[in-house]
Order: structure tokens, then sequence, then C-alpha cells
């Protein structure tokens, strides 16, 4: 209650105020107001001053939102030091070396594939955020592995524009192997802003870039098999409708794919988009089914088997993450140069998608099956419906176009794989130095 509401009345009537008390309380109630809002303001102003000066000018703006908490934040970088070991990173060892700009560098894809480029003798420069999607500490294990090899990763936001032209300031790259994104089907129920910040504005970002560079690299990118969405007709072709996703994270890596066409078309960005089918290995990502899987049957936990409608298989056409290596290594060397510079394009530049697959579908009961050999451990299975969650009931790649323009061929099964995988896992997690989250 306000200190004049004390002098009114309870009760309606007529009542009579003396002026000179009316206006000592008018002056008084301003005066406090004034003084309130002028403390408002000082504290307003040094919140900024304090915001100002302990920012690093070369960092990226964090957004207040929790919306993107998993994906920005602020990340220093700049100065003679860090450039030199951009430099000395991206350096080639070859005459005919690439020089390559890999985003997601400590995700699982990401950290093969650097591996890869630099055993080859090709220049790598590493981007990743760290975010907190999945446990940030095995990234970061996955970072110490390749900068043993002499790949540098900067820690910073595809988002952060100036941080992607300083990059390319610093560095002529031939090629961007573009693989950041926020992955995972089901997270999108929780989080969908995260994947329309990473998988759209992250994307249009990197091509922003890009398409102002002079000379513009070329550009592999990872879209995936989520986009053929409830296609019933096996196995997919990249001819095939991709206008039904079944999930936001489908969504979004479909709008990826016409944004792409849009670069290539106006800025002639020379394009190539690769559709990984359900990648699994050594460091691989622990939301995935194998993944967990694995973890819960040590643990003598219940593992969750979906089935479709009418008792129906689920099935992946899960690829070893070598295959997948050897295809986006192979998308990159036949990548044709961009045909514009400087934002401004002089001719019709390459544009293509590929399917990057094993093409032989495995249902997941007999995952879990050669997952129980491989540890000598009896899964307790719980067959459950599969939910409406984005999760489709099988997929399978047609990968034809990859064989005969990429030289594509998988050669690793499932049961090697899972073993190369099993015998990984159980040396990164034993003796109790880590814990499987």
């Amino acid at each position: 209650m306000s200190h004049i509401d004390h002098d009114n009345p309870s009760t309606p009537g007529k009542f009579k105020m003396e002026k000179s008390s009316y206006m000592n309380r008018i002056r008084w109630h301003y005066s406090s107001l004034a003084k309130l809002t002028f403390w408002s303001f000082v504290l307003f102003l040094g919140l900024i001053l304090v915001f100002f000066f302990k920012s690093p000018t070369s960092t990226s703006s964090p957004l207040p939102s929790d919306l993107y908490r998993r994906s920005l934040r602020t990340y220093s970088w700049g100065g003679p030091a860090w450039e030199k070991r951009v430099r000395a990173s991206s350096r080639t060892r070859s005459r005919n070396g690439l020089s390559v700009l890999v985003t997601g560098a400590a995700g699982f894809v990401g950290t093969h594939v650097s591996a890869a480029l630099k055993r080859r003798g090709d220049g790598v420069l590493g981007l990743d955020n760290f975010n907190d999607y999945y446990d940030p500490s095995l990234k970061r294990a996955r970072q110490a592995l390749l900068e043993r090899s002499g790949v540098f990763i900067v820690e910073g936001d595809i988002n952060d524009i100036a941080l992607l032209k300083k990059l390319f300031e610093v560095v002529a790259f031939t090629h961007v192997m573009h693989l950041a994104a926020q992955a995972g089907v089901r997270y999108a129920m929780e989080n969908p802003s995260s994947y329309v910040h990473s998988n759209i504005a992250g994307l249009v970002s990197i091509l922003e870039v890009c398409k102002s560079a002079n000379p513009q690299p070329a550009i592999v990118w990872a879209s995936s098999s989520s986009v053929y969405g409830l296609n019933t007709k096996v196995p997919f072709s990249e001819k095939d409708r991709t206008d039904q996703p079944a999930s936001l994270y489908a969504a979004t890596k479909k709008a990826g794919e016409e944004i792409a066409h849009t670069y290539n078309h106006i800025y002639g960005l020379s394009l190539t988009g690769l559709r990984f089918f359900t990648v699994y290995g050594p460091w691989g990502r622990p939301d995935m089914a194998y993944f967990f899987f694995t973890k819960d049957i040590l643990k003598g936990k219940s593992i969750p088997i979906f089935e479709a409608a009418n008792h129906g298989t689920v099935a992946r056409d899960f690829t070893y993450v070598d295959d997948i290596v050897k295809g986006c290594l192979a998308a990159l060397d036949t990548a044709e140069k961009s045909t514009g510079s400087g934002g401004k394009k002089k001719g019709p530049a390459q544009l293509r998608v590929f399917n990057l697959g094993n093409t032989s579908p495995v249902p997941v009961s007999d995952l879990v099956s050669i997952l129980e050999r491989l540890l000598k451990v009896k899964a307790k299975r719980s067959v459950t419906k599969l939910p409406r969650n984005g999760d489709v009931q099988f997929t399978h790649a047609n990968i034809s176009s990859a064989q005969m323009e990429l030289g594509y061929k998988p050669t690793t099964d499932l049961q090697t794989g899972l073993k190369k995988f099993v015998r990984w896992y159980l040396s990164y997690y034993d003796s109790g130095k880590k814990s499987a989250q």
C-alpha cells in the first residue's frame, strides 16, 4: 500500500485535504521517483561498462536466450600467436594438397575426417563450439587426439561472422568441409530452436562468408538420410522425393539442401551435399543407439527395442565411419572450383548430392545380438512401439551415384565395425578413469 493510500478514508465519502500537505506529498513522491530513476540509470550504465570492458573485442556476442545455450557462448580468439597456429595447422605438406576448414571438427565424423586429411598431407583447420548436447569431455578427448597429429581446432561458433571472416583473412582455404550441426532426431522436441540456429542459420553463415571470399572455396557439407522422411520406396535414391520430413532435424537438413541450391545458383559456389546413413564406430556419439546400448548392456540396464506397427521390423543402414570418411575425401577431391569472385557469379558451378551408406539394412534386434556376443553379456531387451518422435522404420541407401562419381565403395560390415567400436569403448572407459554418462 502506498503512502497516499494511508490518507484516504476506508469507506467512500467526502473528505478534505489541505493544499500544502498535498503538494508536499507530491514533491516527495516525484523526488523519490527521480532519485530511483537516476540510480537505476547509473546501475544500468555500470552494467554496460562492466560488460564492455570484460568482453574481449574479438568474441562472438552471446545470446541472452537459453534457446541457444548449446550453441553460442563467448570465445576468445585473435592475436599473433593465434594466427600463427591457424596458419601452421592449415599449411599443406604435399604439392597438390588441399587447405580445408573443417567445421564440427571435434565431432564424431569431423574428427575422423580431419585426421584422415592431415595424414595424407592436406592442411586442416578445425572449428568447433564444444557444446554440451552430449558429454563435452569426449569432444575434448577428440581435440587432444587431433592436436597430437597437428590439427588446431579454433573454439568458436559458426554463426560468428567476424570469426569466420578472420579465418578467411588469415588462410585462403581451397575447401570447406562443413560438418557442424545440431544432431539427433529426438532432441528436436526439447530444443527446436537449436536446430534452426545451427543447421539453417549456421549453414547460411558459412555460405555468406564463402561467397565473399576471394577465391571462393569449394564446399562439401553433411546433409542426412533423414531427408527421405516417410518415403516407403527402397532403397532411397537421390532422385526420390524429399518433401515429407518426419522430424524437425530432417526438415532443417532438407532446408539446407534448398539453401545450398540458392547459393550455387546466385553466387557460383561449388557445393556437394552428403546424405549420411547411420554412421557408427570408435569415438562415436553417445546419443546413438549402438553406443548407449553398449553402455546399458554392460550396466545390466534394460534397453528399448523399437518395433513398428503390426510388429514391423525397425532397421538401419549402419555405415562404418571409415567408409564415410572415404566418401568425404572423395567428395573433396572431385569438387570443382567455385565460379564466383567476391560474391559475384561468373559462370555455372557444380551442385551435387550423394548418398553415403552401406546398402545393407540391419534390424536393430540383430545389432543387439552382435553386441551381446562381443560384450559377452546378455542384454535385457524391452520391446516397445516406435514412438512418434521423428524416428522412421527403416533406412536403405542406393549408392550407385556415389560409386560412379566418387568411386565410393563401403567395405566394413556391421559385425566387423562393431568389433572395432567395442574395443575402443572398453579401452576409453576402462578402469574407472572415465564415466560413460
